[in-house]
């Protein structure tokens, strides 16, 4: 159980330093951060897999970089439905999941469960 708040605070941890570092990308508070950080978890355990899924030709030719604009658009999904995270485009919201990607994989090194 710590295992995952200690991931779920690291992600929203990046969500921070993503909207620090991506000039399109706006976070209007630590409560909104969770709760986006929160959101995109869900979304990338449910939604996601089915998406890859969907996309797996297109994912194969690309040598997986589609993998990165299908994180960007998760991202852009979760800026739609949580009212303190905007996101300015397509780019950003790219960008933007690289870094939160990065910055998560970073953090959780530091962690073992």
């Amino acid at each position: 159980m710590n295992a995952i708040i200690m991931r779920w605070l690291f992600n929203t941890l990046a969500l921070v330093i993503a909207a620090f570092i991506i000039p399109g990308i706006e976070v209007l508070g630590i409560a909104e951060a969770m709760i986006a950080a929160f959101l995109l978890g869900v979304v990338n355990a449910f939604i996601r897999p089915l998406v890859l899924i969907f996309t797996l030709p297109i994912t194969v030719l690309t040598l997986g970089l589609f993998a990165l604009v299908i994180n960007g658009l998760m991202l852009w999904m979760v800026s739609a439905i949580v009212p303190g995270l905007e996101i300015a485009g397509f780019w950003s919201a790219f960008f933007g999941a690289i870094i939160l990607s990065l910055v998560s994989t970073l953090l959780s090194w530091f962690v073992k469960d």
